[in-house]
């Protein structure tokens, strides 16, 4: 029908309720539904608004490490490449991502048409990353953990949020500084670069059995 060729334009739903209701097969109900669950998600938390903003490299865990760093949307969209490869697990390929994003046109016309309909996610207190969920008593406490390749418990974001959980750094590569490599199918040049450095490497089933058990798999 038209009524949506661009992201913010969801926003401007509520203008044109009486088109919505007159399309085939829908009733009022619904379109009343819609429209508050589409207003509703104005207020949604900054991390989720940056996770559906579908910026390359940027998931759940990546969101919410922006969004505890920086505290607002804007100040995030004016950050430059190096102030963002200053948060913690974001490295220069992530950064650049980010900054390009925001710096381009598309970028945007997409996060002004989202302020300009009324999108305006919560500030957040900024503070450390490492405070998001870990625990000083947790059995990854004080631990520097690399996660690598296809996990069958885990997604991507899933493993990083449960290492948080317990207390430890989910780290982006390896260094002298990690202290175990977590090992799933494909993983690659840090598995090779933790066995130069000598560094312990785990699989999947070792992990969850020293730091389980996860019932179900993690979903972002």
């Amino acid at each position: 029908a038209g009524l949506v060729t661009g992201f913010a334009d969801l926003y401007r739903l509520a203008e044109k309720r009486e088109q919505l209701i007159n399309l085939e097969r829908q009733g009022e109900k619904s379109i009343d539904n819609l429209l508050a669950g589409i207003e509703a998600s104005k207020t949604r938390p900054l991390f989720r608004l940056l996770t559906a903003l579908n910026i390359r490299h940027v998931g759940v865990s990546t969101a919410r490490a922006l969004a505890d760093h920086f505290g607002s949307l804007e100040v995030i969209r004016q950050q430059k490449e190096d102030a963002l490869a200053e948060v913690p697990d974001i490295g220069p390929i992530v950064a650049k991502a980010i900054a390009t994003f925001f710096e381009s046109e598309f970028g945007r016309r997409i996060v002004d048409g989202l302020v300009e309909n009324g999108v305006a996610p919560p500030d957040v207190e900024v503070k450390p990353i490492t405070a998001v969920s870990a625990g000083p008593g947790g059995k990854l406490a004080g631990k520097t953990v690399v996660a690598t390749g296809a996990l069958k418990s885990f997604t991507r974001d899933g493993i990083k949020d449960y290492i948080h959980s317990l207390g430890g750094k989910a780290a982006s590569s390896v260094s002298k500084k990690t202290n175990f490599v977590l090992a799933g199918e494909d993983a690659g040049s840090k598995l090779d670069k933790a066995k130069e450095l000598g560094i312990r490497v785990m699989t999947e089933e070792e992990f969850l059995a020293e730091y389980g058990p996860v019932t179900q798999p993690l979903a972002n």
